[in-house]
């Protein structure tokens, strides 16, 4: 499941219902049962699920194909009728939805429209901004919409230094759409959301940690987590975005000086029995790893969630990740089982 803090605990487990705890336990079981087994058994439904809203962003950032173009797949925006089935047909299970895969949420206009609808489900909701779009009106919004958490990505308090990462942002508008949720927070009486900084170490911003932690208490901010950043060209030396953080990196040099991710890549993956993605188009794939849907499990446009999760495709993808998950190209660089510092 995805990480929670204390402060969010309360607001989590209030969307808890018999049918979701009882489905909760069915999946845990069958999952543990799979590790102990080394066979692939599931029962139950996803737990969580991640919802594309839409492809586009106005930044480029150089880890992340929204932001250079540079997908294979179509790209997009979510429909809302598309949407609403899609949690019509899941909601009674599902606790947590993240309004987030590639691309900037605010891009979407009807985005809070969508979280109202499964806020009003009884989901515990999220997502994950870089924060330009946070004018008055759309951070009273955000908080009328029932959002339960808001990421909004710092990487750096002076511009010069977070513009090396969010390439065409501003850190003004990103520090004044902050304020202005916590503003419309307070205004509005509202527990939530809660409202996180997400601070991604890299090489050039790693000496500002301990000012974004000031930066977030001035602001009023609920958190500030530090996350571990992919990098996908991580073998090139001198590499100009690994931290030289040990405790902020996904990798280490091995006995040869080679750079190699950490994760130890043991054969089973907790999110292959409890949660998936769905592009903006409707194609369901296994986890948010799979940027260009390459690992099609199936199209919610010819069938529903729970035909396609035990389906043909999730089934053989699961059992191959049982045999040799090293030989599957996404998770080669997956951080599974790294936590993310704060």
């Amino acid at each position: 499941m995805p990480r929670f803090n204390t402060s969010d605990n309360v607001q989590f487990f209030l969307k808890l219902t018999p049918r979701r705890a009882w489905n909760a336990m069915k999946v845990l079981a069958s999952f543990q049962i799979s590790k102990w087994f080394n066979k692939m058994l599931v029962w139950g439904y996803p737990m969580s699920m991640s919802i594309e809203p839409t492809t586009a962003c106005n930044l480029s950032c150089p880890e992340c194909p929204s932001g250079l173009k540079s997908f294979s797949r179509a790209t997009g925006t979510i429909k809302q009728d598309h949407f609403r089935q899609t949690i019509d047909s899941v909601y009674k299970e599902l606790i947590f939805l993240n309004f987030y895969f590639q691309g900037e949420p605010y891009l979407h206009k009807g985005f809070l429209d969508m979280v109202k609808y499964a806020s009003e489900k009884g989901i515990y909701t999220a997502t994950s901004t870089n924060g330009h779009f946070l004018d008055d009106e759309q951070a009273k919004k955000t908080i009328q919409s029932g959002l339960d958490r808001l990421i909004i990505s710092l990487d750096g308090i002076t511009q010069d230094v977070y513009q090396q990462y969010r390439i065409g942002g501003d850190l003004e508008k990103v520090i004044a759409g902050a304020k202005k949720i916590v503003h419309w927070k307070k205004q509005l009486k509202s527990k939530t959301p809660m409202v996180v900084f997400q601070f991604l170490v890299v090489k050039p911003n790693q000496h500002q940690i301990a000012e974004a932690k000031e930066l977030a208490k001035k602001i009023g901010v609920d958190d500030i987590w530090f996350k571990t950043a992919q990098i996908y060209d991580y073998e090139t030396d001198p590499n100009d975005l690994i931290t030289d953080l040990d405790q902020y990196s996904r990798y280490r040099k091995n006995e040869r000086g080679e750079t190699i991710p950490k994760n130890k890549m043991q054969n089973h993956c907790w999110k292959m029995w409890q949660s998936n993605v769905v592009t903006w188009d409707g194609k369901v794939v296994p986890c948010c790893f799979d940027k260009d849907a390459e690992h099609l499990m199936g199209d919610l446009k010819v069938n529903d969630m729970k035909e396609i999760w035990y389906g043909k495709e999730y089934n053989q993808f699961r059992t191959s990740l049982m045999k040799s998950r090293k030989n599957i190209d996404i998770c080669a660089n997956c951080s599974e089982g790294l936590k993310v510092w704060s």
